[in-house]
């Protein structure tokens, strides 16, 4: 499979596809042709037992022709010819009277960000299924306190191509694969969650490793136990010391969103038209970077056929650039990053992110925490919301512990950070010389799209965040 086009192995003439690609697209401004293959898997074990076990194999394409701002897409899982004529018409009708100048493709790149082996196929599912039983078995060893543990390990293999009408073809061999557990751990009738996941762009081997996994059990087993002592959690104003890593998370959706090209060139962003101005604290940079070996957001190309990138967003809390896809790009005058990112052949490219993540400081975390009379040190974040319109922001904490003279003290239940990306990131006082990316767990939604990522920052001191709790 790794050896031969998705076109060949649909039985599909590249030539006459071509030909249908260039008629299709007279008169537009961009478009291209997007061919996908992928495999995917998911084994869940609950409670003692495989709850779910499922694979499923999908191929198609998607044709699009741009125009200004209009786009004509078309999508089949038919990768055909008479499929392709039929897609060919639909999007004509986008180009039709006018005689544009096709935009020029995207530069090559030779860098290959990962290997092409499909983690599908080692080990066998029965080894997939022992994995589980030990996983399972381990973390109840762990504690008696444990009441039930969930784990699952789910793993795709992506191949995507992108024909263009001058007959050029780009292509990528997308891995993927994570690995997750969730406990409860329980005293009387209180009960806790604890959970904790990894993964990245390569085959099992190195995330099932007995090391990597029994890592990832103590961790799910020690926040199930720190959170059944927690107490209420104090509200109001007061600093916030963020954690590195995972918390970057608060940053992709608060502030990485509305650094996205489309929000901007709309005028729907909180950022919009404030290119070189100053958006955050001096100190603050942040940074959206695909280049990354091996790391679940990582793209050796975006789904445009364009390199994959790293783009600073924000330098020195001066707005710098956005993350753009060719339409965009194109529309605001500035060059395509490597952010034009789908879901599948069935949806648009649009601008994404991929790693999105603040450089770290000067300052250690025992610095920042000391600076801290009355505070909350936040650690981990479950879900959130965020309008892109406004900056506005609700993050729940799922481990956090209250900041006392400087020191950690207890943990705390319920605690919610409300606030303003953009106003927030002025607030930022001290930046940890720690800086760490997440474990490889993220998945971005936008318009309906879900496309894999990464997050980080380093420890990160934030003054006057509203937090809201039930102490």
């Amino acid at each position: 499979m790794a050896d031969h086009s998705l076109l060949a192995r649909a039985e599909l003439d590249p030539a006459k596809a071509r030909a249908i690609l260039a008629e299709a697209l007279t008169g537009a401004d961009d478009g291209e042709l997007f061919v996908e293959y992928k495999q995917s898997e998911s084994l869940v074990f609950d409670n003692g037992r495989l709850k779910q076990a499922g694979t499923d194999n999908s191929q198609g394409f998607g044709l699009r022709a741009v125009k200004g701002e209009a786009v004509g897409y078309a999508h089949s899982s038919d990768v055909s010819e008479a499929a392709l004529k039929r897609a060919a018409e639909t999007v004509r009708a986008v180009a039709g009277g006018y005689s544009g100048t096709l935009a020029p493709g995207p530069i090559r790149s030779n860098v290959r960000l990962y290997g092409d082996d499909n983690p599908l196929e080692a080990p066998a599912f029965a080894a997939k299924v022992r994995l589980l039983e030990a996983v399972d078995a381990y973390a109840r060893a762990r504690d008696p306190k444990v009441r039930q543990v969930t784990a699952s390990v789910a793993g795709s293999w992506q191949v995507v191509e992108i024909l263009r009408p001058d007959g050029e073809l780009y292509r990528d061999v997308r891995p993927l694969v994570r690995l997750n557990v969730t406990v409860v751990a329980g005293s009387g009738e209180r009960q806790e969650v604890g959970s904790h996941g990894f993964g990245g762009r390569a085959g099992y081997a190195e995330f099932i490793a007995e090391g990597r996994w029994k890592h990832a059990v103590d961790e799910a087993v020690r926040q199930a136990l720190v959170n059944l002592e927690s107490i209420p959690s104090p509200a109001g104003e007061m600093d916030v010391v963020l954690g590195p890593g995972w918390p970057g998370v608060m940053l992709h959706e608060a502030v990485g969103h509305g650094l996205e090209g489309d929000f901007n060139r709309k005028g729907q962003s909180a950022f919009a038209g404030l290119m070189g101005e100053m958006v955050a604290a001096k100190g603050v940079t942040v940074v959206d970077d695909g280049t990354i070996a091996d790391r679940r957001g990582s793209i050796s190309i975006d789904d445009e056929g364009t390199p994959s990138n790293r783009t600073v967003l924000i330098d020195d809390g001066r707005l710098v650039g956005y993350m753009q896809d060719r339409q965009n790009a194109r529309l605001m005058g500035v060059a395509p990053t490597g952010n034009g990112r789908r879901e599948s052949h069935a949806h648009v490219p649009m601008p994404r992110m991929t790693n999105t993540y603040m450089l770290g400081g000067n300052h250690t975390r025992d610095e920042i925490l000391a600076s801290v009379k009355n505070g909350l040190y936040a650690v981990n974040f479950g879900g959130g919301q965020v309008d892109i319109t406004s900056g506005k922001y609700v993050f729940e904490c799922t481990e956090a512990y209250r900041i006392e003279n400087g020191r950690i003290g207890a943990p705390v239940k319920g605690a919610m950070l409300i606030g303003s990306g953009p106003a927030d990131m002025k607030r930022v006082t001290m930046v940890g010389n720690d800086m760490s990316l997440d474990t490889g767990i993220g998945t971005c939604g936008k318009a309906g799209q879900w496309v894999p990522v990464g997050v980080g920052q380093p420890t990160l001191k934030m003054e006057r965040i509203t937090v809201g709790g039930t102490g």
